[in-house]
């Protein structure tokens, strides 16, 4: 295991407190937009994150009224223009490694949205665990807008999830925006709050998690990624091995001691 607290990103803003990361990208003035080493930095801090023995929960934050506005249109769409198939290729394997960081980092990550989450930051959202937005978010999965297809960094795959079939094709056909009313509607934001409350509202919600069994969480992150490619057979069986596991832990015996002292647990995450 190691400790990231201390992570010093180039590309991104990141802070840990209360074993909570708190991340932002940083270029406020263009909507926070993606540039090929962020895409890279942020793939590879979240790969880590799976070893981190200080961070429990995510949070990713918008910056200056904005949560992303995607891919930079100079730093990325002109030099895309110019590659071959083979760059092209790795380059969206890249972006495709990201989300599947996410995923995979063992840790809960809820994204606060305000103002624009296009493109890749619609993704970002996405590939999110909780979601929660200002009313003034507009989300759009906009690639079509561009000329490419909608199944981008795994949209065709999760967005029908969240908010279904026919929903998701509508926006990732036509590239219109998702009123932040319709997201919430939809099952995409968990709820809207006001900007001003955004931040504590999101970071609230991460000490919840925080303070609860985290290694527990980190299985049910697991569970919830994984029985999306399982029969039920499967998924209930995958669920009683992880429960089992669970079982074996001192925050399992923990909570059992605190319910018959009638106190409220305390968790360590082992």
């Amino acid at each position: 295991m190691t400790g990231m607290a201390g992570l010093k990103p180039k590309h991104f803003l990141w802070e840990v407190e209360g074993r909570i990361a708190k991340v932002r990208l940083d270029r406020p003035e263009r909507k926070n937009p993606l540039t090929f080493d962020s895409y890279a930095e942020l793939r590879d801090t979240f790969r880590d994150l799976v070893y981190a023995d200080d961070v429990d929960a995510v949070v990713f934050l918008s910056n200056g009224g904005n949560f992303c506005s995607g891919g930079d249109v100079h730093d990325i769409i002109g030099p895309l223009v110019k590659m071959d198939m083979k760059q092209l290729l790795a380059f969206t394997r890249m972006t495709g490694d990201f989300v599947k960081a996410m995923l995979n980092c063992g840790k809960p990550i809820i994204a606060a949205v305000d103002g624009v989450a296009v493109g890749a930051g619609a993704i970002i959202a996405m590939s999110s665990d909780i979601r929660i937005a200002t009313p003034e978010a507009k989300t759009a999965f906009l690639f079509t807008r561009v000329g490419l297809a909608g199944c981008d960094m795994g949209a065709c795959a999760i967005l029908p999830r969240i908010i279904g079939q026919g929903r998701a094709a509508e926006l990732l056909y036509t590239g219109r925006t998702m009123t932040a009313a319709e997201g919430e509607r939809w099952g995409f934001y968990n709820r809207l709050v006001d900007a001003a409350a955004l931040e504590a509202d999101a970071l609230d919600m991460a000490a919840r998690i925080v303070s609860g069994p985290t290694f527990a969480h980190g299985i049910t992150k697991t569970q919830l990624n994984q029985e999306w490619s399982m029969g039920l057979d499967q998924a209930i069986e995958a669920e009683a091995q992880a429960q089992a596991i669970c079982m074996q832990t001192r925050d399992f015996e923990r909570a059992y001691k605190a319910f018959v002292a009638k106190e409220k647990p305390m968790f360590e995450g082992n």
